[in-house]
């Protein structure tokens, strides 16, 4: 019995059904396939309901947007007021507080000390973007480091970025160049040496070329990947060596997934750049640029910035996000999903031979599927196949990593434990099936 989530029709219902006809006639193909065939209709919490009435537990959070979830009331309060002021003006014709404020908690909450400056933007594409030309531009130099399994975005330069080929760089080159792929040292692709990097580096590109080295203090896309510790302390290090930026990239690690409201702050790492965005406007086209003042008062006033970029209803929505987040002790509430998920997952692992690696931080937990614990062969289909019993049976879990065999977290800070208990119930009764 579940108290929840109520399915009343076959999936999808026939409402969602009209719909995907119309969305098969009018929308464009390669904007791809919905990982749940049912239209929203409401949401609340970590809860949706759809336009046939049935109700499932989100634990996709909009691909990692609603760390509040749906439609909080202080985030729903806000964007009303502002939509009853003013819409749009563009900051750099006439200027609005909300961005300032908001450029100010930010800057408060960022780890170090050294002074920094806010830029923003409308998509985290946009923020890795910028990042980019921001650090070539104070280091005049082209290069930039990324690393495997990485996901940085959609546009030329950022799919170049990107390391996953299908479906994100179909026939869409010639690509950006100066752009150089490393290896990530992680848990389960243990470096020897972590030193041995700066040989693999030196191998690949002159030091002296690269502007910045671009990281995900922990991947998303590419299956929620932690690096190996002590890693990032010493890429610091390398980075300062050669006179190159480190720029961490938490459009889906930060605004408090971790446990941190940055996820850089799990390790005592200053960056010189720092990228936000998804959770940073629950779910409002919103990105922001977080970097060391220097570096920005370096470059020309109007050299970068954009006709939408910090939107006042999208800064508005920010500002109730950080307070949300302080007010509801969501970073603790971080940490207590995490700790839940991992527990869980481990209970999966000692019963099903087809878990292997558990992994994450905080509530940015995910699950790999194998065909074979020893070889780790991915178990692809299978976990296609867990995701469809988990959407039949009313959750919505969403996956990631180069192979689509890691089931990700990226569930609402505000759910209960009740709906959490459900949603991981539904989930092992799939992988049981399965």
């Amino acid at each position: 019995m579940t108290k929840f989530i109520s399915i009343k029709t076959s999936l999808p219902g026939p409402k969602s059904q009209e719909i995907a006809k119309k969305r098969e006639r009018y929308i464009a193909k390669p904007m791809g396939s919905s990982l749940s065939p049912c239209y929203i209709a409401h949401g609340e919490g970590a809860l949706v309901t759809d336009v046939d009435g049935n109700q499932f537990i989100d634990l996709t959070g909009g691909w990692g947007c609603l760390v509040v979830g749906h439609t909080h009331k202080k985030v729903v309060a806000a964007v009303k007021d502002q939509a009853e002021k003013y819409l749009h003006t563009d900051f750099t014709a006439v200027p609005y507080e909300s961005l300032v404020e908001l450029a100010e908690k930010l800057i408060k909450l960022a780890p170090g000390n050294t002074p920094k400056a806010a830029a923003f933007f409308n998509s985290g594409a946009e923020a890795i973007e910028n990042a980019v030309k921001i650090a070539r531009a104070h280091t005049k130099r082209p290069a930039i480091i990324v690393f495997e399994n990485a996901f940085h975005g959609r546009t030329l330069l950022t799919m170049t970025m990107t390391h996953k080929a299908m479906p994100y760089k179909y026939h869409f080159g010639p690509f950006a160049p100066e752009i150089y792929r490393l290896p990530l040292p992680s848990p389960s692709h243990l470096m020897a040496n972590i030193e041995d990097f700066e040989k693999i580096l030196i191998n690949t590109v002159t030091p002296e070329s690269v502007a910045a080295i671009v990281i995900e203090p922990v991947q998303g896309e590419g299956g929620f990947n932690v690096p190996q510790e002590g890693f990032l302390e010493y890429l610091r290090k390398l980075t300062d060596k050669y006179g190159m930026l480190l720029i961490t990239d938490e459009i889906q690690s930060g605004i408090g997934r971790t446990g941190k409201f940055y996820a850089i702050e799990n390790w005592d790492i200053e960056p010189d750049i720092v990228c936000l965005a998804k959770s940073l406007a629950a779910g409002l086209p919103l990105s922001a640029v977080i970097t060391k003042k220097e570096i920005t008062d370096s470059l020309p006033g109007g050299c970068i910035g954009g006709t939408y970029v910090g939107n006042p209803v999208a800064c508005r929505a920010a500002l109730e996000v950080i307070n949300i987040i302080e007010e509801e002790h969501l970073l603790d509430r971080a940490l207590k999903i995490g700790e839940r998920l991992k527990e869980q997952f481990l209970k999966m692992k000692d019963k099903y031979s087809i878990v292997g690696e558990t992994r994450g931080i905080g509530a940015m937990m995910a699950v790999e599927l194998v065909k074979d614990r020893n070889t780790k062969e991915p178990a692809t289909q299978e976990t296609a196949q867990v995701v469809q019993e988990c959407l039949k049976n009313g959750v919505f879990v969403p996956t990631s990593g180069i192979n689509k065999n890691v089931l990700r977290m990226l569930v609402s800070l505000e759910i209960t434990d009740e709906q959490l208990d459900e949603a991981l119930d539904v989930l092992e009764k799939a992988v049981a099936k399965v």
